[in-house]
């Protein structure tokens, strides 16, 4: 039998193991794939079961699989759900105690002392790039979009068919860097964090606790949790501080924010762009 990969996904190791299998451990490889969104409402025995198999076939697929046992796979999956994958592990979620898990993210996430410093920060720069990718890029986006009614100078990045080369050469001591950056980040994030940095350029890093690896780079680090009990994660604490954050700016921006708002406003009538 070939070497097992701990780093591979459950059903990466049986689709690569699949042909060592003997026939009953493929119908309890089958019965574990079918039941991998909801693996947590069963027991080794149930689930076995579900396959026609015996306790001791399903147990050996684990170890053919290269877990211990059933617990370890749980494990694997939860470990899973951890990086950003959607999966659902429990049966029909409790959305009562969702909305008062989101309200708790909420709460953590604008009540926390960085968010004063990153408006701060975002107030008194000469200019603003605000970066994100993938599951980031709705954050970045909305953040660019409210700060650019309060200040000048706001860009996003990147843009559909753009790198980031350019955006950085721009950058200077004054200037700052909103990285937006939630697990399932591109690998290509600590790099890009650490050339933020080297501009000299303030950075603020905006992600779920997964993103405190990359916190060293950036002036202000601003954890914000995700992940609930649904399949996919929540972004909504990272919309409301989205908007603290705004707020902060424009209320730092006084009157001159003020009267940027009221110019975009009759740009906006002009235009016939807005009911």
């Amino acid at each position: 039998m070939t070497e097992l990969r701990i780093d591979e996904r459950i059903d990466e190791r049986i689709a690569r193991h699949h042909p060592e299998l003997t026939s009953q451990e493929r119908r309890a490889a089958e019965a574990l794939l079918e039941h991998l969104d909801d693996l947590a409402i069963y027991r080794a025995s149930e689930l076995a079961a579900l396959a026609g198999v015996s306790k001791a076939t399903m147990s050996r697929l684990f170890r053919s699989l290269g877990f211990t046992g059933f617990d370890e796979v749980r494990d694997h999956l939860r470990a899973l759900r951890g990086t950003g994958e959607p999966r659902r592990t429990e049966g029909p979620p409790d959305l009562a105690a969702h909305a008062e898990q989101e309200a708790a993210a909420v709460a953590d996430a604008v009540l926390q002392p960085g968010v004063a410093d990153a408006a701060a920060v975002l107030a008194g720069a000469r200019s603003v790039l605000v970066v994100g990718w993938r599951n980031s890029h709705p954050v970045a986006l909305h953040l660019r979009e409210q700060l650019v009614q309060a200040r000048p100078r706001v860009a996003l990045a990147p843009l559909p068919g753009q790198v980031l080369g350019e955006e950085l050469a721009d950058l200077g001591s004054g200037d700052a860097v909103v990285a937006v950056g939630f697990r399932r980040r591109p690998a290509g994030f600590a790099g890009f964090m650490a050339a933020a940095a080297a501009t000299g350029a303030d950075v603020v890093l905006l992600g779920d606790p997964t993103a405190a690896g990359h916190s060293g780079s950036a002036r202000v680090w601003l954890p914000c949790p995700v992940q609930g009990p649904l399949a996919f994660d929540s972004y909504a604490a990272a919309m409301s501080l989205v908007g603290v954050l705004a707020d902060g700016v424009l209320s730092r921006a006084g009157r001159a924010g003020q009267d940027r708002i009221s110019a975009i406003s009759a740009a906006y009538s002009r235009l016939a762009e807005v009911e």
